[in-house]
């Protein structure tokens, strides 16, 4: 069967055993499936979602199906209508590379800012690091570098592989120093628990001392303080023991206070009743008599003892010394005012008013007789202050 074009007439094929009209429709729809891979190529270029090279691929299968295509139908304007796709599709591929180029520098700079971050962990002090965050970083940046490299672009192999082995040994330093740091302080705790361990050993062998031994577990308690730290959970056990002997000696000594404290309720009793009797001491007028008063109630105070808890024994303390130190007080001004020093100076004190009284009195008669009012005030004032001097003195 012969079909004619621009060209001339040209072979289309064979249909044997078939009436012309048969052959006609048989290679008719040889086209229209031509057309149908034509129209999907287009669609799928306006779409989106295939890349331009796959397209481009298929436009020249479909190319090569229209030369000389055993078809019947207008094959130029198919011919015609894929190479107009393909010339849109060269620029899209360059368009897709300029992308891809563009996604893989970007795919590059974010593995290098990986690899730069876990440099900086490996340049780090390692006994300025805490390992626990930084092992949680590291561990988060290598999630990151999986994920990039699963879901991301693929890498030009050379530079793939030059980043992989900075971002490798920065990971191997970081081990190395955690694995080093960890040894270390395993050292170290095993140093602490020896000196701690020794330190309980010595609190316990406080134990028959009762509370005789406080003072030497207090200097204990200091050394624990300085010794340094073994783990927590080594701390811990070890801080219970050490603990546990201490609680054992304050135990004792609270054991021993609270029998002091049953013993003193008798005494508290006593000094209770000689305070009572040393309120008569306020009361003796005779300062020598309240003084014998308060030195035997002092040496029966004595002689009860000391009292327990202490806050008890200042309470009863204090409220006797406010009766010595009244007592105190009107002996000093007792001996100030029998001072013979201070009598002879009272004495003359006293002689001198009397003179000067005289005196005023003289001349305030003189004044009212000769009715001089000012010179009356200035001698009534004079003598009044003259007598109330005298009556200080007790005159």
């Amino acid at each position: 069967m012969s079909v004619r074009e621009a060209a001339g007439w040209r072979v289309v094929g064979q249909y044997p055993d078939g009436t012309p009209e048969e052959a006609l429709a048989y290679f008719e729809r040889k086209y229209a499936d031509l057309a149908s891979e034509v129209t999907l190529l287009e669609v799928r270029h306006r779409r989106g979602g295939a890349s331009a090279s796959d397209l481009r691929g298929a436009a020249r299968l479909v190319q090569d199906k229209l030369k000389d295509a055993a078809a019947v139908g207008d094959l130029a304007a198919l011919d015609a209508r894929v190479a107009a796709l393909s010339g849109e599709l060269v620029a899209s591929s360059e368009t897709e590379a300029a992308a891809a180029r563009e996604a893989v520098d970007e795919a590059v700079a974010q593995r290098r800012a990986l690899v730069e971050q876990a440099e900086a962990l490996a340049a780090r002090d390692p006994k300025s690091v805490q390992w626990k965050q930084a092992s949680a970083e590291l561990s988060s940046l290598f999630d990151q570098w999986q994920l990039q490299q699963q879901s991301g672009p693929r890498l030009p192999k050379s530079t793939a592989q030059q980043l992989w082995k900075r971002f490798r040994d920065a990971r191997a330093i970081v081990d190395k120093h955690r694995r080093e740091f960890y040894s270390e302080l395993d050292e170290a705790h095993k140093g602490v628990r020896d000196r701690k361990s020794a330190l309980v050993a010595k609190a316990e062998a406080l134990a028959p001392k009762g509370e005789d031994g406080i003072g030497a577990y207090r200097e204990l308690l200091d050394q624990w303080k300085t010794a340094g730290r073994a783990g927590k959970k080594a701390d811990d056990a070890l801080w219970a023991k050490f603990k546990a002997a201490g609680d054992a000696l304050y135990a004792a000594r609270g054991e021993r206070e609270a029998a002091d404290a049953e013993a003193s309720r008798e005494k508290i009793v006593e000094k209770k009743a000689l305070l009572e009797e040393a309120k008569a001491v306020a009361d003796e007028s005779q300062i020598t008599k309240a003084r014998t008063l308060l030195t035997g109630i002092q040496r029966k105070w004595d002689e009860i003892g000391r009292i327990f808890p202490r806050e008890a024994e200042r309470a009863l303390d204090d409220e006797l010394r406010k009766i010595e130190q009244a007592l105190r007080s009107r002996e000093d001004i007792d001996w100030k005012r029998n001072n013979p020093e201070t009598k002879a100076r009272a004495n003359d004190m006293t002689r001198q008013l009397t003179e000067a009284i005289e005196k005023l009195e003289s001349e305030l008669a003189a004044a009212e007789k000769s009715g001089d009012k000012r010179a009356i005030a200035q001698a009534q004032e004079a003598l009044e202050a003259r007598r109330g001097w005298l009556k200080a003195l007790g005159f």
